[in-house]
């Protein structure tokens, strides 16, 4: 090794450039997970998860996150036909891709959790809080995965509710097995060219011939595009115009003597993000389909599946908020900016703060509705819950809404804070940005979603008055709070459900939706992290929770106009705690609020 050499090497790039966070551990690090998982889930149930959540944390930001990274590099590739020349069109994925799915369906079944006693040595399902613990953890390593996984999960919840039994019994054991060489992964096949979210529009025509229904016709997004088996829309020849004609059919890959079903994938997309997973085109040519449930029902019964899958995007995209805080903790912590560390300049800070306060917002309010989820099934053995249902028709759009919005920013500005580094394609930040895009699309855009929280969820099925109900008992338990601060947040859920109601009046007021969706967003997160705060604060004596709130109300609901001058001493000492780790007395929060 030459001088020169030596001279190079004697500098550690890490300290100089900002570490990432290689080999961290995702659960162990995510203190407000934690408390929050305390607070939802019994116990003994917490007891037993623990040490498979601590697993998959470390896995996540290891192994999983390097597998990944390769699988994001080498996207599958659509191979039209065999060697021998033959129409048999396959898609090759890198091993890497591999080995994600032998992780997250294999080694922890999370596609079988909410369906399967006996995963990971519990003798019942889970419920969706904890389901979606381990959503959270792995897709702050993996995305792209994310979509099979839930596809496949609420596609299984579609055919328990809808499908004969027949059907049951033929795929649901397949889709929930944990071995992986006999899982059959689940795909939705919904758009066409004719119709994205205008699902009235679909023009796949099913027919039935022979004594089986057959599908014709092409869709334009498919996602998990050689899936074993895909659940899709079609119309049945001769049935009604509009949504209404439309049946909920399921589509094998292969036929019951093992001959490639009659549909072909035409090319894959080249997308902006989620590149591990294939997205493709299909052209249905006479494909053998079986219906589920009603044929007159079939939009209804894919809704179902529509919005288990809309939760589980809420959830991802929170994912990836905590993964852009994650890497930006390791930044502002250790990159050494004018001969400082940049936790020292206030600037730094607050982008920080305004970095992790989305990420905590969408962490609530999808614990508070995957419960929701919980209570609406009956888990546990629990009576169904006609209230939770209301309460989880309006907080999955909710949730959805802002959460996947929230992301598009939050994965940019941590990109910002590593500097030029975070435009590199060896760093996590180009990776979470693209994918953080996908969020406000799939399952809707940000305007169909919010029309459908306002015109549906409001004005159609009141849903609004049982979740404002949810939220004034959640202030009613927190009577550790700030009197002057329990008043105020009770106000503003009056507030944001008046708003609410006022946009689902009439059609024009429509226009409204989003800036209505939005402040219910702010509001409902406001509560649950006063709530979560004093929860905590009883369980294990922190109230930090508390201050995340005050910051919503501060910077989300009472924003500064753009001329306002104020400089709050407070807030700066709320800054210092909150990137601090040293737990914080109620009364030090009642006075600094």
């Amino acid at each position: 090794m030459s001088d020169l050499d030596k001279k190079e090497h004697s500098v550690d790039g890490a300290a100089v450039l900002a570490p990432d966070t290689t080999d961290w551990n995702f659960y162990a690090v995510d203190q407000d997970l934690r408390d929050i998982l305390a607070i939802y889930l019994k116990p003994s149930l917490l007891a037993h998860l623990d040490p498979h959540l601590m697993e998959l944390g470390m896995m996540a930001a290891g192994k999983l996150d390097r597998a990944s990274h390769l699988a994001n590099q080498n996207p599958p590739i659509l191979h039209v036909r065999d060697r021998f020349g033959r129409d048999e069109e396959w898609i090759e994925y890198h091993p890497a891709y591999r080995e994600l799915e032998a992780v997250a369906y294999g080694h922890f079944g999370i596609h079988a959790m909410s369906h399967q006693s006996g995963i990971l040595g519990w003798p019942h399902p889970f419920p969706a809080v904890a389901k979606h613990a381990f959503t959270y953890l792995f897709n702050q390593a993996e995305f792209g995965l994310g979509c099979p996984i839930n596809v496949t999960d609420s596609g299984v919840h579609a055919l328990k509710l809808f499908a004969d039994e027949d059907i049951q019994e033929r795929f649901v054991p397949r889709m929930t097995t944990t071995n992986i060489d006999k899982l059959w992964q689940g795909a939705q096949f919904m758009t066409e060219r004719e119709g994205g979210s205008d699902v009235a529009n679909i023009s796949t025509e099913a027919k039935f011939e022979g004594g089986d229904w057959h599908l014709y016709g092409e869709k334009w997004f498919c996602s998990n595009a050689d899936a074993a088996v895909s659940l899709l829309l079609a119309r049945p020849e001769g049935a009604v115009g509009g949504s209404r004609g439309l049946g909920l059919f399921i589509m094998p890959r292969n036929l019951d003597d093992r001959r490639r079903n009659r549909y072909r994938i035409i090319r894959l997309k080249d997308k902006l993000g989620t590149r591990s997973m294939a997205s493709g085109e299909v052209k249905l040519e006479g494909a053998v389909a079986y219906p589920i449930g009603a044929l007159e029902n079939g939009l209804k019964q894919m809704l179902e599946m529509v919005n288990w899958s809309r939760l589980s995007n809420g959830v991802k995209s929170a994912a990836l908020m905590r993964r852009a805080v994650h890497d930006a903790t390791a930044v502002i912590h250790n990159r050494i900016v004018f001969g400082q560390p940049l936790i020292k300049k206030p600037l730094a800070r607050r982008q920080f703060l305004k970095i992790r306060l989305p990420a905590e917002q969408a962490l609530s309010l999808f614990m508070f509705t995957a419960e929701a989820l919980d209570r609406s099934e009956g888990y546990g053995g629990n009576t169904p819950s006609q209230e939770a249902t209301a309460i989880l028709r309006l907080a999955t759009p909710v949730l959805k809404f802002r959460a996947t919005r929230d992301a598009r920013q939050v994965t940019g500005d941590s990109l910002e804070m590593r500097g030029g580094l975070g435009y590199i394609e060896e760093w996590i930040n180009p990776r979470l940005v693209r994918d953080a895009h996908l969020g406000s699309i799939w399952e809707g855009s940000g305007n169909v979603v919010a029309i459908d929280a306002v015109a549906r969820a409001v004005r159609r099925h009141h849903c609004h008055k049982p979740f404002a109900a949810a939220l004034h008992a959640r202030l009613d338990e927190a009577d550790e709070l700030p009197a002057s601060y329990l008043r105020k947040l009770h106000l503003f859920v009056d507030k944001a459900t008046e708003l609410m109601d006022w946009a689902a009046s009439s059609g024009e007021n429509e226009s409204h939706a989003r800036r209505a969706v939005s402040t219910l967003y702010h509001t409902s997160t406001a509560v649950l992290m006063a709530w979560e705060g004093a929860r905590t604060f009883a369980l294990r004596g922190d109230a930090r929770r508390v201050l995340w709130s005050w910051l919503v109300v501060q910077h989300r609901i009472n924003s500064l106009g753009p001329f306002e001058i104020k400089k709050d001493r407070n807030e700066e000492i709320i800054s210092e705690i909150l990137l601090g780790l040293n737990d914080v007395n109620m009364n030090d929060v009642a006075e600094l609020m």
